[in-house]
């Protein structure tokens, strides 16, 4: 899938229009073909975890030969493992097994937020193989000093990623506020206009790893990162319709529709943090007044309830204190009034609650969903229906980053070895 707000992709959602006025795209040549190919089988294999040449041939309708030759070819570029054979009970020999490397290619995730850097680097299996977080006040230090640390941060990660035979990819930044073209135009919480975000932490990270020079980099809003994270890695299913909620200093949101972000005519769509719930509430930092940030995100609602932090706040609202509770049910009120106009908007199947609310979920969800079951039109959201969701435990910003560099690598595994980027970490000795 590609992102719309990041260099070098479309700012908005694509959608393939044929009509009879339109010149029909050129026929593929015969390389152009073997690339489209050598993808498919690629993604074959990774979406089943392990497989044979025979049931890849059966699920994509090449022949046998055809996928053996794309095979061996994945093999050689250290894309794919052998791994023993698998009987059917059928007549006929043992197939051998596939998978995919767990070295070789990996994608790099960095997320930046108001208080803490997560970087992660992820295989191509899916697995995370270093994940290192820094909790930090990024609202003392200047954009170029965060965009370093963050820098600073991804290569330690990259030094043990190495250890362990793997190479990035490309790099994803998943950043707060507005995001587009590798630059944040506006995060209020940080106090940050127009930061070219992409280029400081590039210069800063080929600085400490030269290596890293013309390392790809993509970018995005933290949120439509962790709603990828969720559409990709998360528990949902075959759920392809939601809005998606981060809950972190301010509130971030994200719309995936049929399994597509929805990013709006500039990439910015899905700000659900700066809705005015109230037109005469507290002053927020975005400007305006009211905003749903300054009721339901993490300082509004440690502030509210006097907590320290979020653990003081889950074991304040546990043991039953009256301003934690209060602070929280005045949140879920304030979640669903802001909820219910982008539900009677858009009919999502669910909505997903991620960073700080899957732990606050009991305290805010009876207020959230009731305020869904007066508001929305469609009768559908009863407080009984389960359509308030947690997010998955793994699955935040910096996850989102680093597969949505795999989903490059996976899109077109050709181009990813036409860098040279892999070259030497074929895992089986063939590369």
């Amino acid at each position: 899938m590609s992102a719309g707000a990041v260099s070098g992709r479309a700012k908005g959602a694509t959608r393939l229009s044929l009509t009879m006025n339109q010149p029909t795209e050129p026929k593929a040549d015969k390389s152009g073909v073997r690339r489209h190919n050598l993808s498919l089988v690629l993604r074959t294999v990774h979406d089943a975890g392990e497989t044979t040449r025979a049931a890849v041939a059966a699920r994509v309708g090449l022949t046998r030969p055809a996928v053996s030759s794309l095979v061996e070819q994945l093999l050689d570029l250290g894309f794919l493992v052998e791994s023993g054979k698998t009987f059917s009970g059928q007549a006929g020999r043992p197939g051998t097994v596939l998978k995919p490397a767990d070295t070789g290619p990996a994608g790099l995730g960095v997320e930046i937020n108001v208080d803490y850097v997560t970087v992660r680097v992820v295989d191509l299996t899916g697995t995370d193989r270093v994940r290192h977080t820094e909790r930090l006040d990024n609202r003392a230090a200047d954009a170029p000093e965060v965009l370093a640390r963050a820098a600073r941060i991804a290569a330690e990660a990259l030094d043990a990623a190495a250890e362990r035979r793997l190479v990035p990819a490309g790099a994803g930044l998943a950043l707060p506020g507005l995001v587009s073209g590798g630059t944040v135009r506006q995060a209020p919480n940080l106090g940050w206009h127009e930061v070219p975000a992409e280029r400081l932490f590039g210069d800063a990270l080929t600085t400490l790893r030269p290596g890293t020079a013309g390392l790809a980099l993509t970018s995005d809003n933290e949120a439509n990162m962790a709603a990828l994270a969720e559409l990709w890695s998360g528990t949902l299913g075959d759920l392809r319709t939601f809005v998606h909620l981060t809950g972190e200093i301010g509130v971030g949101g994200a719309l995936v529709v049929h399994g597509e972000l929805l990013r709006g005519a500039h990439g910015f769509a899905g700000e659900i943090g700066h809705l005015v719930v109230d037109a005469e509430g507290p002053r927020c930092r975005c400007g305006s007044r009211g905003c749903l940030e300054q009721y339901a995100g993490q300082a509004a609602l440690l502030r509210a309830a006097e907590a320290s932090g979020v653990p003081d706040l889950v074991g304040r609202a546990g043991s039953g204190d009256r301003r934690a509770l209060a602070a929280l049910a005045e949140a879920g009120r304030m979640l669903g009034r802001a909820l219910s106009g982008a539900v009677n908007l858009l009919d999502p199947e669910a909505v997903v609650l991620g960073g700080i609310y899957p732990q606050l979920m009991p305290w805010l969800a009876p207020a959230l969903a009731e305020e869904l079951s007066d508001r929305v039109v469609s009768g559908l959201w009863t407080p009984d229906a389960g359509r308030l969701r947690p997010a998955s435990a793994a699955t935040d910003a910096s996850r989102g980053a680093a597969a949505l560099v795999l989903h490059d690598v996976l899109s077109d595994p050709s181009a990813y070895a036409a860098t040279g980027a892999g070259a030497g970490t074929a895992p089986n000795g063939r590369g």
